[in-house]
């Protein structure tokens, strides 16, 4: 076998090569060209867009991880909370939930997820939230009530 022989060979095989890549290629086309166009899906949600209050949840009692529990709780009922962590002042045996800014729209929802809690006005510009649920014992025992 000469040297002309080999680059021809050479040749023949990139030419398959070639010829099944646009094969495969040409298939992949009809295949999605068969199945149609994707189906339409609702429009997505624009943020902010929703009736959802905005929360902090604070836990003010020694249970540990009570506040994240909560959190859970209120995001599996779509309301949008921004942060949880311990508060500093009274242990409550009631939770309240303290509108911050606003009408309260979406608030009433959130004492709604909880299952418990106080809903009063406490207005502070310095919060960027609209409303501040502040755990007491009560949501606890709701808790251990809901999942034993």
């Amino acid at each position: 076998m000469g040297i002309l022989e080999q680059h021809r060979r050479g040749r023949l095989v990139v030419l398959v090569l070639i010829a099944i890549g646009l094969a495969g290629a040409g298939l992949s086309v009809w295949w999605h060209l068969r199945q149609g166009p994707p189906a339409p899906q609702g429009p997505l949600p624009i943020p902010g867009q929703r009736d959802s209050a905005v929360v902090e949840v604070l836990n003010t009692t020694r249970t540990v991880g009570l506040a994240r529990a909560a959190t859970r709780v209120l995001r599996d009922a779509g309301i949008n909370v921004v942060y949880f962590g311990s508060d500093t002042g009274a242990p409550l045996d009631t939770t309240q939930i303290l509108i911050r800014r606003g009408a309260g729209r979406g608030v009433p929802a959130v004492a709604q997820a909880l299952g418990v809690g106080v809903i009063r006005a406490a207005p502070d510009a310095s919060r960027l939230v609209d409303a501040t649920v502040r755990l007491g014992g009560d949501f606890a025992v709701h808790l251990l009530a809901r999942h034993p």
